[in-house]
């Protein structure tokens, strides 16, 4: 039986919301495996204890651009530690700045990124400057290069989400839609293809096992599962969702009407992936009278 620590049981709980008794029952079940715990909390509490993926808290800004042949386009992501400064004009120029860079100098990594020289000085000078200015850390996470097979259309939901989609068609208003989806619903694959065998074998596990603590009979059990599979896939993969301005078409549907095909899409959604560091104040007032 693999020891389980405080520390675990705490980083649990941060990913689930669930009580710190059931992370550590959780964690016992599952001789210590943090992933297999998180599915037996999902198969307990729902999907509540899927939730810190999106709670994410670092600040800053996502940005896109896509230059006028609609061919080369870039996302970039720069963190800062507060809304207040995500909002300075002079940080969301420098952002905008550096995601024109990318496409211009096919950029695709943060390291050339940083050495890249804009009007004299590395992109990394720039930064330290504004960090001068501004009195916040800012850091530059991440960039992605995207060069297109059909024609690229792109959408920024308020700096928050960033969205390039590649579609097979010329159409300024369908880019423009399916974009806005993407950054709407934040599907994981285009196509079932697109979804590991990982994300498909631990949905069908907790299917079967919420199956079984409802009482479902054995021979059942099969049947359930795929059903939740098939609707979790059409949740997930981009040409399955509902359009989400018009309830009647799936995003497969609008395309054939419109004869186009989606060849590949990325975003960025800031903060994605970091976790805020929660401040308990009552054991930190604890701690220092000890």
């Amino acid at each position: 039986m693999a020891e389980i620590t405080a520390k675990m049981v705490m980083s649990l709980r941060a990913k689930t919301d669930a009580p710190m008794m059931d992370c550590k029952k959780a964690l016992n079940e599952a001789d210590g495996d943090a992933t297999r715990a998180e599915e037996i909390l999902r198969v307990r509490f729902g999907n509540k204890a899927s939730k810190a993926s999106s709670r994410v808290a670092a600040e800053g800004i996502v940005s896109c651009y896509v230059d006028s042949n609609g061919k080369n386009g870039a996302l970039v992501e720069v963190n800062s530690e507060t809304d207040f400064c995500a909002k300075n004009d002079e940080f969301k120029s420098f952002v905008e700045t550096l995601t024109k860079a990318s496409v211009e100098n096919d950029i695709d990594d943060v390291e050339t990124l940083s050495k890249h020289s804009i009007n004299g000085k590395t992109v990394e000078e720039l930064r330290t400057q504004l960090i001068g200015k501004i009195g916040e850390n800012i850091t530059l996470r991440r960039v992605k290069r995207i060069s297109a097979k059909g024609n690229l259309f792109s959408y920024n939901h308020g700096g928050r989400v960033g969205v390039i989609v590649d579609i097979k068609s010329t159409d300024e208003n369908l880019g423009k839609d399916i974009a806005m989806h993407i950054a709407a619903t934040k599907p994981k694959a285009l196509d079932q293809n697109g979804v590991s065998q990982d994300l498909i074998d631990a949905e069908r596990r907790v299917a079967i096992e919420k199956a079984k603590e409802a009482g479902k009979p054995e021979e059942m059990l099969d049947k359930i599962a795929t059903g939740t599979v098939n609707k979790f896939l059409k949740e997930i993969t981009l040409v399955n969702q509902v359009f989400v301005k018009d309830e009647k078409l799936t995003i497969e549907q609008l395309l054939k009407n419109n004869n186009a095909e989606v060849n590949g899409f990325n975003f960025f959604i800031v903060g994605e992936g970091i976790e805020k560091k929660e401040v308990d104040f009552a054991s930190e007032v604890a701690a220092a009278q000890q």
